[in-house]
């Protein structure tokens, strides 16, 4: 069993972090008495919290990559996996889509009434994100090319597939300004990668 670095707890979920140098984030959301894994590592203490906050409603895998534990634990709640979902009917979040072509398939979620953006990979917070510039940064994979339909949201809570979340009236600006900096910085994560990974 994986050991949890670090639990975020908000007051519509809590997110958990693995501790390894990937710090594989999974989050539970809940909203009206259900909840919702995203990306999940199975980490039963954590899965029965989350468990304990309502009814489950659904494992949503949002990187076509990202099998995690999904499919364990959909099957093991008796909960569908919404797999790269182009919506989810009778819930709280807007699906929004990133990137597709095929090397990168990932969706974002959205959920507007508490100005939560849930984003698998394409943003992080771990040192392999940010190369230690800002509290976060893009993928290296797309920091030529960031996602830039992001910039069309400004989440008070950013919840993130790498490290912990970011909340708060600085989380807009944050997020803008990994956009904005991805091409510049992209030799200092580059010159940071070895480390981050050790």
């Amino acid at each position: 069993m994986p050991d949890v670095a670090t639990v975020d707890t908000f007051d519509f979920g809590f997110s958990w972090v693995i501790d390894e140098a990937m710090t594989r984030t999974s989050h539970a959301l809940v909203a009206d008495g259900r909840v919702w894994l995203i990306d999940p590592v199975d980490v039963p203490e954590q899965i029965e919290r989350a468990t304990a906050l309502g009814e489950p409603a659904a494992v949503v895998r949002l990187l076509d990559r990202h099998g995690r534990d999904s499919d364990a634990l959909a099957a093991r709640l008796g909960v569908p996996l919404r797999d790269l979902p182009q919506q989810l009917p009778d819930s709280p979040f807007q699906v929004v889509r990133l990137t597709h072509n095929r090397l990168w398939k990932e969706n974002a979620l959205w959920w507007p009434q508490r100005q939560a953006l849930i984003v698998a990979e394409a943003v992080g917070t771990n040192a392999m994100f940010t190369g230690g510039s800002g509290p976060l940064g893009v993928h290296i994979g797309l920091r030529l090319f960031p996602p830039r339909r992001l910039s069309q949201f400004a989440p008070q809570h950013l919840l993130v597939g790498h490290g912990p979340g970011l909340h708060g009236p600085d989380t807009p600006a944050a997020l803008q300004r990994a956009l904005d900096r991805s091409r510049h910085d992209l030799p200092k994560v580059l010159a940071k990668l070895p480390g981050a990974l050790r």
